[in-house]
């Protein structure tokens, strides 16, 4: 079983991303809908960019009782902080994902040679794998600060949108260096 799908403790339903299903029943067609907020766990996004640990997400989550477990259907909207992936400057914004998990009741036949299937603990079932799984899909691998960032300059490392247009450290690539030379020249006798 993959390790973010292994249960590696009891879940304790007063953890912000445990769900108890008891209220919803099991009867498949049971419907129930949850709404509520939950900070963010540790360690939610990728190198330059991701959730603030400790951040409200706000859950909007549809749960529905169906023959092998509850599916787990909804969005969640998160902010994000990181950095620019050109020029580096603070970058925040928000994301929405869209959730869609089957969590498997521990007695159901569902999946049984299947290790990614999500499986309850008695009534309780951890969000935290399943929305990990869609954050880090969802962020961009370069985050940007504006779609037209112009980046860092590779000579001085300002960033070129606070740079005057004529930018320049006067230096000649040495391979056109005979070529400048030759215009100079040209410049001279005329």
């Amino acid at each position: 079983m993959p390790e973010n799908r292994k249960a590696q403790h009891r879940l304790d339903s007063r953890q912000p991303l445990v769900v108890d299903t008891r209220e919803l029943g099991r009867r498949p067609g049971s419907m129930r809908e949850v709404h509520f907020p939950a900070p963010a766990p540790e360690g939610l996004g990728v190198a330059l960019i991701g959730v603030p640990p400790g951040a409200e997400l706000d859950l909007d989550l549809r749960l529905e009782s169906v023959m092998e477990g509850v599916l787990v259907s909804g969005v969640v909207t998160m902010p994000l902080t990181g950095e620019c992936g050109r020029c580096l400057e603070t970058v925040s914004d928000t994301l929405t994902v869209d959730l869609q998990e089957l969590f498997a009741y521990p007695e159901s036949d569902a999946g049984e040679d299947d290790e990614e299937i999500a499986r309850m603990e008695g009534d309780l079932l951890d969000l935290e794998p399943v929305l990990r799984d869609a954050v880090v899909l969802a962020l961009p691998l370069t985050p940007l600060c504006r779609e037209d960032c112009g980046g860092l300059c590779a000579e001085c490392g300002e960033r070129l949108d606070d740079l005057p247009e004529d930018h320049g450290h006067g230096t000649t690539d040495i391979r056109w260096a005979a070529l400048q030379e030759l215009s100079t020249t040209d410049n001279q006798e005329k």
